[in-house]
């Protein structure tokens, strides 16, 4: 039998029975729908992870104290002075900028208003560092940080709350711990995202900071950090930089060869591939999961075809009779049974691509777009294709093996 009478044929029999081609056809829509829109989501996921990772700043690694992987046994900090050693051209060529932070949580206070804010004592190359810039007034100067100026930078969050009917609060005063700071700035806005907003944040001189709002010292009496911002001069020098500065900071803690390290370099592939990672493995899981209702709706498409083969017994046997091949009724059953789950999971696609556009539109605020890759429609549509040959073989194989008189004398 030709393969274009074989789908005429096909087409006949299921539009013969529409609702009951439609409901067969349920379960591998909503199977290939769902797989769709967990995978667009996942891949959303990572994109959006890697978004938000690359606007802290480009070229950059994080230097905290402690270990992650070894329990040290004497206190592990970072200084001012290991800060400023980093800074050495000749010890780490590599290094472009750096930039220590000193941050805390403090209560901050206006006329009327009284709230918890997060407070970052930070140096001028903080803002190159981050990629952050005032969309208001003047970021942090040096001149700031050396005399110990009482001026800060608000995020736009922080603005808001504050002075909600000032489109410029720079020249008010807001008051941290009790201390008056002068506002000179706010911060272009970042927004918020799952991990909180960046823009709940006041930026402060970093000698301020540690002068008079966190005095933090080591138990040798120099100014303790939170953690430092490394930027490598390129994205090739990355590694070079983070050897360069593990150098250095064992060579001023007195590390012994064999000693592990007090301190951990962390850069921004490290935790875009971790959560890449994380989140690639979730969406094959979610995908393993939707993918079982494709199962289930091949069983369905199997339990139709065999309800087909027993009602048009008397038809294969009348077939077979005026000169239909073995290999003729195998095909025109094969056909229906592909063409079932085909159909399905085209319906099932644009159902995912319409899931993945809801997902994408009500998280919009967030910045999250779902990714609808072309490998993922490919493999929706040759599984929902598997799915209908596999389970359409046996009812296909029953029906091409009938006696041609016992089925004509089937009633």
């Amino acid at each position: 039998m030709k393969v274009l009478e074989s789908l005429r044929l096909a087409v006949k029999a299921l539009t013969a029975n529409k609702l009951r081609s439609l409901l067969t056809m349920l379960g591998i829509i909503i199977g290939v729908g769902a797989v769709i829109t967990l995978m667009s989501v996942g891949e959303g996921v990572q994109a959006y992870i890697t978004t938000q990772f690359q606007s802290i700043g480009s070229n950059l690694f994080f230097i905290i104290p402690g270990s992650f992987e070894q329990e040290l046994k004497r206190p592990a900090y970072l200084t001012l002075k290991d800060a400023e050693a980093l800074r050495n051209p000749l010890d780490a060529p590599d290094v472009a900028r750096v930039a220590p932070l000193v941050q805390g949580n403090e209560r901050v206070t206006t006329p009327g208003k009284d709230k918890r804010v997060d407070i970052q004592g930070v140096t001028p190359d903080y803002t190159v560092v981050r990629n952050w810039y005032p969309r208001i007034g003047e970021f942090i100067s040096a001149a700031d940080n050396q005399g110990m100026a009482r001026v800060a930078v608000l995020g736009q969050d922080t603005a808001d709350y504050f002075f909600p009917d000032d489109p410029d609060p720079t020249g008010e005063v807001v008051r941290i711990k009790g201390i008056p700071f002068r506002v000179v700035g706010v911060l272009e806005q970042r927004g918020g995202s799952s991990f909180g907003s960046e823009d709940a944040v006041i930026l402060v001189p970093l000698n301020t900071m540690l002068s008079r709002i966190a005095p933090r010292r080591t138990n040798r009496g120099e100014p303790r950090l939170s953690f430092i911002y490394v930027q490598a001069v390129a994205e090739e020098r990355m590694d070079a930089a983070i050897e360069e500065v593990a150098q250095i900071l064992r060579q001023r803690h007195r590390i012994l060869p064999g000693e592990p390290d007090d301190f951990t370099a962390i850069s921004q592939s490290d935790i875009i591939g971790t959560f890449q990672q994380i989140t690639g493995v979730l969406t094959v899981f979610l995908g393993a999961i939707a993918g079982i209702s494709l199962l289930v709706g091949g069983i369905g498409i199997m339990n139709i075809m065999l309800v087909s083969v027993t009602e048009r017994t008397r038809e294969i046997g009348l077939r077979k009779a005026v000169g239909a091949r073995r290999q003729d009724i195998l095909m025109q059953f094969l056909t229906e049974a592909v063409m079932l789950s085909l159909l399905g999971g085209l319906i099932g696609i644009a159902l995912g691509a319409a899931g993945a556009t809801a997902i994408s539109y009500f998280l919009r605020d967030e910045g999250f777009q779902a990714v609808i890759t072309v490998g993922a429609v490919v493999l929706a549509t040759l599984f929902s294709a598997a799915v209908g040959l596999f389970f359409g073989i046996y009812p296909a194989q029953r029906a091409a093996r009938l006696n041609p008189i016992d089925a004509l004398r089937y009633e």
